[in-house]
């Protein structure tokens, strides 16, 4: 809601004879985001070099993960969707159920 009120206090400010483009809003279901690429491949970095070592400095963590990150860079990874809607949709139905199912259950 700050967002909406920050984009509206813009365009009251901006004067009408500027040519500004209006804010359009667009949904976008939460797990098809953008930012759900990037929160994977921080779980992938963190799975595969975070865990996997002590370290006893900020520094040293800056050290491992670099290198990590130009060679993610040099050899990226695709991240592609291996289920069908049908497959999402009949396991959030299942999932759903549980979760109602639990919530009933006395």
């Amino acid at each position: 809601m700050e967002f909406e009120k920050f984009l509206v206090t813009i365009d009251k400010a901006v004067p009408t004879e500027l040519d500004m483009h209006r804010f359009h809003m667009h949904f976008s279901r939460t797990g098809s985001s953008w930012i759900n690429q990037v929160e994977w491949w921080f779980s992938l970095s963190t799975d595969e070099l975070v865990r996997r070592g002590v370290r006893t400095s900020a520094r040293a963590l800056e050290q491992d993960i670099t290198p990590w990150i130009e060679n993610w860079n040099q050899n990226p990874e695709s991240f592609t969707w291996n289920k069908t809607a049908d497959e999402i949709v009949n396991s959030l139905a299942a999932y759903l159920a549980t979760i109602i199912h639990l919530a009933t259950k006395d």
